[in-house]
This record gives C-alpha cells, sequence and structure tokens, in this order.
C-alpha cells in the first residue's frame, strides 16, 4: 500500500477531518523527513508506511483534543507532533522546541518549504526559553516523565492552561511520582489529572493514551 493510501485510510478509521489537501502536505513533510534523516539521523524510524503509522497517524491521534489558540511542544524532535499540528490547525500558532540544532534546522526548512507561517522554531533548552507569551497548551510526546515535563515548563504555561501529556500505557508509576515530588519540584503548584484519554491509531496494536493536567493555582 502507498503511503497515501495508507494515511488516507488511517485518517478514515479514526473519523478524522484532514482534508485531502492536508494529507498531501503531511506526505510532503513526510518525504522531507525521509529525505533528511538519510544523513541527520532524525528519527530511528525508517520504513517509510511505519512513518506514517508511528508520525503521522500517532500525532494525528491528539488533533480532536487540541482546541487553543497557541501551543507548545517541547522536545519536538523531527517536528511530532508541532509540525503535524500545524499543518492540520492553520489557525494554531505553534511554537516547537528542541535542544538539538539539527532538528531545529530541519523544522526551519520544513517550515519554508511547506509555508507554514503558524509555525515557530526554537532551538533552545526549555527551561531557558522566555517567549513573549505564554502557552495555552504544552504538548510532549515521549519527551519526559510527567513530574520533569511539569518542572521544565510550569512558567510557560498560561493561567488556565494545560499539559497535553502523550503517553503509550497509563503511566501509574509518573503519576504517583507527580503527586509525591509535587511540593517538592514544583513548590506551590498544585497538579490535578483533569482526564486521561485512551487514543486509537490506526494500524497501531499498542496502547496510547494521552494525559491532561491542569494547574490549580
Amino acid at each position: 500500500m502507498t503511503q497515501a493510501a495508507l494515511l488516507a485510510e488511517g485518517v478514515a478509521e479514526m473519523g478524522l477531518d484532514v482534508s485531502a489537501e492536508v494529507q498531501q502536505k503531511l506526505l510532503a513533510y513526510l518525504a522531507l523527513l525521509q529525505k533528511w534523516n538519510k544523513v541527520y539521523n532524525l528519527t530511528a524510524v525508517r520504513d517509510p508506511n511505519e512513518m506514517v503509522t508511528l508520525h503521522l497517524l500517532d500525532s494525528l491521534s491528539v488533533l480532536p483534543h487540541v482546541q487553543v489558540k497557541n501551543l507548545l511542544d517541547v522536545g519536538s524532535g523531527g517536528g511530532l507532533p508541532g509540525v503535524v499540528l500545524a499543518i492540520c490547525l492553520p489557525s494554531l500558532q505553534v511554537t516547537t522546541i528542541d535542544t538539538v540544532q539539527k532538528k531545529a534546522i530541519f523544522m526551519r526548512q520544513v517550515k519554508g518549504e511547506l509555508g507554514l507561517d503558524n509555525l515557530q522554531v526554537v532551538h533552545a533548552r526549555v527551561e531557558s526559553f522566555k517567549p513573549a507569551e505564554k502557552f495555552e497548551a504544552i504538548i510532549s510526546r515521549a519527551f519526559s516523565e510527567l513530574a520533569l515535563f511539569v518542572k521544565l515548563t510550569k512558567n510557560l504555561l498560561a493561567q488556565n492552561g494545560q499539559w497535553l501529556a502523550m503517553k503509550g500505557q497509563v503511566p501509574h508509576h509518573e503519576l504517583d511520582t507527580l503527586k509525591l515530588e509535587s511540593l517538592n519540584i514544583l513548590g506551590s503548584l498544585n497538579i490535578r489529572v483533569q482526564k486521561i484519554i485512551p487514543l486509537t491509531v490506526a494500524g497501531l496494536d499498542a496502547e496510547r493514551h494521552l494525559v491532561v493536567l491542569e494547574s490549580n493555582e
């Protein structure tokens, strides 16, 4: 099956509203990722069809749960899920941040080639990042444990904002650690698990969950 057919079938199976035009843009992004990956090793996934499932469809699984005006993707790597969300949601202002320069350079190349005016790419450590305004949502995909994710980004989240942590199985140990360490590492910040959403990724026989956290400040 071609990548285009695999993507179209997956989008339909997941019940997502992603037009044919947007799907073409997603495939153009994937082609760039494959091209750069040969030289810069941006992702360990090499098989083109696996890239559709493990990168595009996995990132698209959170699409229905992103309902904000601006979003920060921490440890974005090759742009997952930040670039995918920027392609699908032109009205969403997406900022991606990564400490690895070659990954930031790649994402800037994607921004230019695909004309993603709603994408900003930052090469920096997240704890030293000082944006002009805070973010309504901060997302991560396999960036770190929940407690560290919150600790490093708590100063970047707008009031009433949400952390969106993409995980495999429900991370019970991480949730317990977050509760135990909240007083030590987060000061007076009171973190609450708003919900844990099971995610379905077409073609993937593995658990996926979105952990939604909020601050009760």
